[in-house]
C-alpha cells in the first residue's frame, strides 16, 4: 500500500484562501520535501471550503461559540464578520474532504493553520480580532474523528516523525 497524505490545496500554491491567495509561503522551510512527495503522487490536495461550494475570494469566516467539533454537533456555527452563516458549506466541504481521504487511503493530513476548516492546533476565536484559541476547524475535527491525524505547517517535523514511526520503508525513501 502506498502512503497518501491529504494536504490543503493552498499550501501547494493554489489561490483558494478566502482572500484569493495561497498559503505556500507557510511551507518555505520544507518546500523541497513537498515537491518530492507531489512528484511521487503522495499528496492529495483539497480545499474543503471550495469543495463545500464557497467561491474564491469569499468573506473571512470564523467559528462562533465553539470549535469544529461543536460545529459538527450542531452546537456552533461558522459566520462572516457581517454574520452571514457559512456553516452548511463548511460541513459539506469537510465531508467531501473526508470522502476524498477515504477514497485515496490517506493516512495523515497537512492542513492550513488557524482556519475554521483546516486548523488543527488552534483556531481564531470567532470575534475577528486575530486572537487564537484551542480547538480544531471542522475538516480537521472530522478527519481526526475518523482516525486521520492532522498536522499544521508549524508541526511539519511532528508529521515527519509520525511518518517515520508508521512506515519505515516510506521514511527511508521519501524523508530527507
Amino acid at each position: 500500500m502506498s502512503v497518501k497524505i491529504l494536504i490543503s490545496a493552498c499550501l501547494l500554491g493554489q489561490p483558494v484562501r478566502y482572500d484569493g491567495r495561497a498559503n505556500d509561503d507557510k511551507t518555505d522551510n520544507f518546500r523541497h520535501q513537498l515537491q518530492r512527495w507531489q512528484e511521487a503522487g503522495i499528496l492529495i490536495p483539497v480545499c474543503p471550503e471550495v469543495a463545500g461550494g464557497l467561491p474564491t475570494p469569499r468573506p473571512a469566516a470564523e467559528i462562533d461559540q465553539g470549535d469544529g467539533e461543536a460545529v459538527l454537533q450542531g452546537k456552533a456555527r461558522i459566520i462572516s464578520r457581517d454574520t452571514e452563516d457559512f456553516t452548511r458549506e463548511f460541513i459539506d466541504g469537510a465531508q467531501q474532504a473526508l470522502a476524498c481521504a477515504q477514497r485515496h487511503g490517506v493516512i495523515a493530513a497537512l492542513l492550513a493553520a488557524r482556519s475554521p476548516s483546516c486548523g488543527s492546533d488552534g483556531i481564531y476565536n470567532g470575534e475577528f480580532n486575530a486572537t487564537l484559541r484551542e480547538g480544531m476547524g471542522v475538516t480537521a475535527a472530522l478527519l481526526s474523528k475518523h482516525g486521520i491525524p492532522c498536522f499544521s505547517p508549524e508541526k511539519f517535523p511532528d508529521l515527519l516523525q509520525w511518518l517515520r514511526q508508521q512506515n519505515k520503508a516510506f521514511a527511508q525513501q521519501f524523508i530527507d
